[in-house]
């Protein structure tokens, strides 16, 4: 009878631990599952891997138009302010004119005086080639009348009426005539060229002082500063009242149609920082591509700074004066194996690593490569696909326990 009983006793204990088995352990089997699914296991995949120095940048216009005074003068309005929106043609800001027409004014008394120079000797050279041209006409009957005298007493001394001496005087008179006559044409000639060249300065000096006066009128209408094209406004130099030199900035404008960067990185990175090195800027979590452009050789408050010229310069993220994040590329890894990056993996190092196998979990040697912020690389040890476990497997065997009690 207690024998009975006792078997009674140890058949339900078994039975109890039956039924305990199998409700419990698939339960503490399943979470485990669920925690290492879900929580711990990055999958080995295909790609880039990209070490970065972080840097900083503000986003600037690319195209910039520079507006200078055209001439010294005094800022007598300024009709936009920086961040105002304008159109082409439209007045920026305007300058004292009172110099330029000052200017203006005297430039056309001078043309004045001129011109009224020019008419005088235009008709003093008439009246003087009118006398220029009797003196030669009375040379020319002068020698006529002489010709005419000659042949006359030519025939008188044929007859015995006249004497020869008189015969060759009126000769030797018409050779002088003649000589006479061709040197009062010569410096008729001279004198005409001598009029005309100075004719000719008096118009050159018109000339010189009419296109003087054109460029005080067209300076005139620049004083008045225009937007060159349709545009922002980025910076206006200068305030009414102050007086300014010719190319001095007045201000500058952008369309803001494409941006550049204006990076700065510390000194201690600047073998990084080379023209044409490929750089990341961050606008809302997107990464733009871009090269360095120009480097300032000079170091400000232990900084470097650089232009990045993006790949995407119109992005409509860009704007102007905008604080962004640089990454610089320090290294880069296309189409090579790689994980998540995991402070448990440390990089250019062999380490062992917990892989998922089927329903089983087994250590393997894998060689890791670079680290970057996303994506570490993988050089050995695990192949396309393969789920690593990030976190030590400690606490799921502890839970597995916890679970059992």
């Amino acid at each position: 009878m207690k024998n009975k009983v006792r078997y009674s006793i140890v058949f339900i204990i078994l039975i109890l631990f039956a039924v305990i088995v199998i409700l419990v352990v698939p339960k503490i089997k399943n979470v485990f599952q669920k925690q290492v699914t879900n929580e711990i296991f990055v999958v080995v995949d295909r790609g880039q891997v990209v070490v970065t120095i972080e840097a900083t940048g503000i986003v600037e216009a690319e195209n910039e138009v520079i507006i200078l005074s055209p001439a010294s003068s005094i800022i007598k309005k300024i009709n936009k302010e920086a961040g105002s929106r304008v159109s082409a043609g439209e007045v920026i800001m305007e300058l004292d004119e009172s110099q330029v027409e000052s200017e203006i004014e005297k430039i056309s008394d001078q043309l004045d005086v001129k011109r009224n120079s020019l008419e005088k000797s235009q008709l003093n050279n008439r009246s003087t080639l009118i006398d220029l041209d009797y003196n030669v006409d009375v040379k020319k009957l002068r020698i006529t009348s002489l010709k005419s005298q000659l042949a006359d007493e030519e025939q008188l001394l044929s007859v015995g009426g006249i004497s020869p001496a008189r015969v060759e005087e009126t000769k030797q008179n018409i050779t002088l005539a003649e000589k006479d006559l061709s040197m009062i044409i010569e410096k008729n000639d001279i004198r005409l060229k001598q009029l005309k060249a100075d004719e000719e300065g008096l118009l050159m000096q018109i000339r010189i002082q009419e296109k003087q006066l054109e460029e005080m009128k067209s300076l005139m209408q620049k004083l008045k500063v225009t937007a060159p094209s349709d545009g922002i406004i980025l910076s206006v130099s200068g305030k009414v009242g102050e007086k300014v030199s010719a190319d001095r900035m007045l201000a500058r404008m952008s369309d803001l149609t494409t941006f550049k960067i204006i990076g700065s990185i510390d000194e201690d990175y600047s073998d990084f920082i080379k023209t044409g090195n490929q750089v990341y800027a961050i606008i809302d979590n997107e990464k733009l591509g871009g090269r360095i452009g120009n480097i300032t050789p000079v170091i400000e408050n232990s900084k470097i700074q650089f232009n990045i010229h993006l790949d995407e310069s119109n992005h409509p993220g860009l704007i102007a004066n905008q604080n962004i994040k640089i990454q610089v590329i320090r290294s880069l890894r296309n189409n090579t194996l790689r994980v998540p990056s995991n402070d448990e993996f440390q990089p250019n190092n062999q380490q062992i690593v917990l892989v998922k196998d089927s329903e089983r979990v087994v250590k393997k040697s894998v060689v890791f490569g670079i680290k970057g912020i996303e994506y570490q690389e993988v050089l050995s040890g695990l192949k396309e696909g393969d789920q690593v476990i990030t976190t030590d497997l400690s606490k799921y065997f502890k839970e597995k326990s916890e679970t059992s009690l």
